[in-house]
């Protein structure tokens, strides 16, 4: 297309571009050695003394300089010395390139054009996340802008092996989008299966950024609350889950990573665990775990309980309710959990000056006036707040609303049909877990099941990291 005569080929891009109707798109006119030449830019998305510079130097070419310059190759190899530049003859991909910051060049004789690439995006302060934060270490944390985060990424492993594949998304935003991982460590099938389904993606745009891709990368499945992507904003925990043989996906605008494959035992893990001791990470660990089992099982448990008082030894007595209201006990759990909800919900909408303040608030007003108004019984109160507490030891905010819809699940079936119903509600979320796949096929389960001695080892003990050396010397040798 660009082979054209200089001003027909001007008036394609020009139509293509709308730069009339656009008032952003900025259209130079220069001449370069006596031909006619003009640039294309998105002048808030471009380095200005980078483009001046360039400009400056063109404009100062004489005649003789280009005399023997006969295509956008032979100029390009002479004079061109920006490091980021290359060749295009194709017009969608030319206006894409210039959509997204690049500056394009046409030049009067020249076959091709050229895409320069001093592009630039507005972004905010790096500060550390608010969800993921760390004791110790570093306080880095992801950027919107997808380059940046290579580069934070490049910045703690710099190995060859290292490789970042562009993807680009929606046939309107066109959406870039970076598959991340060690070439050595990540599994082929894995890379394969996650390269298949993004070149399967055709959506206009993705509108949510990293929501949207999730909901395009992932088989249907609405009834199914558990996540199937991990979420970091910590260029350190992306690059030691790299090391790992994990696989990360980037997509610019989100400054989130995902983390590919994932399992239930995946969220046993947190920065923080190598900030202590191993004995102290392995701990915690545990800890995170139980504290996961008793925010699903514990209030359900103890409703169950209440409904066999007569069968259970007096010693146990401590665990129901003293003064009972005419208030049935689970429809005073579910209201509390509805009201928990919409403390949540309020606090998200809340300006963040005030929102702590609203949230204690607001339970300890909602709490009290429940109780002494004999709406709700104080264990109820007391059991429904430590089940919204144990949400927050883990950072994925969408496990703990997975946790919390099979915790009113096992209650409701435990209300409806007594004990078969608390044990068909134990079978249902054990089977929604064990059917649960995730985006290379493997079960939700993993290393349980399919049983990796190894790899389950790793989650559930903080190991030391010279320990680590000698087990990868070990496979190595083997």
């Amino acid at each position: 297309m660009f082979a054209l005569e200089f001003e027909e080929a001007a008036a394609t891009v020009n139509t293509y571009l709308r730069v009339h109707e656009s008032f952003d798109l900025t259209v130079k006119r220069l001449r370069i050695g006596g031909r006619r030449a003009i640039f294309y830019c998105v002048e808030e998305l471009v380095k200005d003394d980078v483009l001046e510079r360039l400009l400056e130097f063109f404009s100062g070419l004489s005649e003789k300089q280009m005399r023997d310059i006969s295509c956008a190759r032979a100029f390009m190899d002479t004079y061109v010395t920006y490091s980021q530049a290359s060749l295009q003859e194709d017009l969608e991909a030319f206006g894409t390139a210039v959509l997204s910051g690049a500056v394009g060049m046409l030049a009067e004789g020249f076959d091709k054009a050229i895409v320069l690439d001093p592009r630039t995006y507005p972004a905010r302060a790096m500060k550390e996340p608010d969800n993921d934060r760390l004791l110790r270490g570093s306080h880095e944390g992801f950027l919107e802008t997808v380059l940046s985060n290579i580069a934070l990424i490049r910045r703690r492993i710099r190995n060859v092996q290292l490789t970042f594949k562009r993807y680009q998304i929606g046939c309107s935003s066109k959406t870039d989008v970076v598959v991340c991982y060690l070439a050595d460590l990540a599994n082929p099938k894995q890379l394969a299966r996650v390269d298949e389904r993004l070149r399967e993606i055709d959506v206009p745009s993705l509108t949510m950024g990293q929501e949207s891709l999730r909901e395009c990368l992932l088989p249907d499945q609405p009834w199914n609350p558990f996540p199937r992507f991990r979420y970091t904003e910590r260029p350190d925990t992306a690059a030691a889950c790299l090391n790992s043989g994990n696989i990360l996906i980037l997509v610019d605008g989100s400054p989130d990573a995902m983390i590919v494959p994932t399992g239930i035992f995946d969220y046993i893990q947190d920065t923080n665990d190598y900030c202590f001791p191993p004995l102290l990470g392995t701990y915690f660990r545990h800890l995170r775990s139980f504290i996961f089992f008793l925010s699903m099982m514990f209030v359900p448990v103890w409703y169950l309980l209440q409904l066999h008082e007569a069968e259970l030894p007096e010693w146990t007595y401590f665990i129901f309710v003293n003064k009972p209201n005419g208030v049935s006990i689970f429809l005073q759990l579910v209201v509390s959990e509805f009201i928990i909800n919409t403390l949540r919900l309020a606090s998200l909408n809340t300006p963040s000056a005030l929102s702590n303040s609203f949230a204690v608030v607001g339970a300890l007003v909602l709490g009290e006036f429940g109780v002494s108004s004999g709406i709700f019984v104080p264990e109820v109160v007391l059991f429904m707040a430590f089940s919204a507490i144990s949400n927050f030891t883990q950072t994925s905010y969408e496990l703990g609303f997975a946790v919390k819809r099979c915790r009113m699940l096992i209650l409701t079936l435990t209300f409806l049909f007594d004990t078969w119903g608390f044990v068909a509600g134990v079978v249902l979320v054990l089977l929604l877990i064990a059917c649960t796949r995730t985006l290379d096929g493997y079960t939700y389960l993993y290393p349980l099941i399919p049983y990796d001695k190894q790899a389950l080892t790793s989650l559930l003990f903080r190991r030391q990291l010279r320990s680590r050396k000698k087990h990868a010397k070990r496979k190595g040798e083997g």
